[in-house]
């Protein structure tokens, strides 16, 4: 191989590969620490739990009803992660492979969801009791930031498959001008 040639495959590896890592480095976290405090691996999991309510259901479905199912096909990671914002902090957009359970113990969040078609906020005020949300993964993206006035805290589990990415970075949607 002569040396322009090598040349000419670099520049058009930098050429490609630069647009994609300024995208991906705009999604970064800033101002939010996440610290992992816990983690385990699980072989499959097939559990399925029920409370089957009074009446059989009273009409199928028209009252509460609690189930819970969760199955997967080979193993899978657990995170126990202990997260800060700090004043304006934000997690940057993202998406994960699997779910996130999130409780917000202190301060002011909000959570900015998009499907690619519609972008919704929600806030969680934990100045009063610790809320709670649910990251679904998969599709959607999302980003949480400090929306308050103080540092906000939280947790977050999280279940992926083992040996998955935690974290995919992904560029601001067109949809949330957040």
């Amino acid at each position: 191989m002569t040396w322009r040639l090598v040349g000419s495959i670099l520049a058009a590896a930098f050429a490609i590969g630069v647009p994609y890592a300024v995208g991906v480095q705009a999604t970064d976290a800033v101002g939010f620490t996440g610290k992992t405090i816990a983690s385990g691996t699980f072989d499959e999991i097939n559990v399925f739990n029920s409370v089957i309510p009074p009446e059989a259901w009273r009409g199928w479905l028209k009252s509460d009803v609690w189930l819970s199912w969760q199955k997967t096909k080979g193993k899978s990671d657990l995170y126990i992660q202990s997260n800060t914002w700090e004043i304006g902090g934000t997690t940057g957009w993202h998406s994960h492979p699997g779910h996130s359970l999130i409780i917000i113990t202190s301060g002011i969040v909000t959570d900015y969801e998009s499907d690619g078609r519609h972008c919704t906020a929600k806030v969680y005020d934990a100045t009063v009791q610790p809320q709670t949300l649910v990251d679904s993964g998969g599709d959607h993206i999302h980003q949480i930031v400090n929306t308050g006035k103080t540092t906000a805290t939280g947790y977050a589990v999280q279940l992926i498959p083992s040996g998955a990415v935690r974290r995919i970075g992904a560029d601001q949607p067109a949809d949330c001008p957040f």
